[in-house]
């Protein structure tokens, strides 16, 4: 299973991103999608995710600001980042899960594929 993060870049405080993540092969029974962050020097956080049905869950700092949506017949998700702060610079990690769901979709546990980060860097 490969997932395939793309979208990032630099931009100015206030300004917009977003985040895409493919999942391959796409015939994989994926049952929940999620962006985590790690910005330097300190832990990978969780931002938000997103169920097979659609049911969504955001991080309080982004909340409001951030979009997680996904196609599932392409097996992607995607992060719709507007009004991005300084405090949002970070590397940028989609995840997938598969099958059952057995733990908070907040913890990065439920996740079993991660992929491999892209960088989203806002400057005041």
């Amino acid at each position: 299973v490969q997932l395939q993060a793309s979208g990032g870049g630099s931009v100015q405080a206030g300004g917009s991103l977003r985040l895409s993540c493919e999942a391959s092969p796409k015939n994989l029974d994926i049952t929940r999608m999620g962006w985590y962050r790690q910005a330097p020097g300190k832990e990978r956080e969780f931002v938000a995710f997103i169920t097979r049905g659609g049911v969504t869950m955001y991080a309080d700092s982004v909340k409001g600001r951030f979009t997680i949506s996904r196609d599932n017949a392409k097996n992607s998700v995607y992060l719709l980042m507007n009004n991005l702060k300084p405090e949002d610079t970070a590397v940028y990690y989609c995840a997938a899960g598969l099958g059952v769901i057995t733990s908070a979709l907040t913890n990065p546990h439920s996740y079993t594929y991660w992929g491999q980060g892209t960088l989203v860097t806002v400057s005041s």
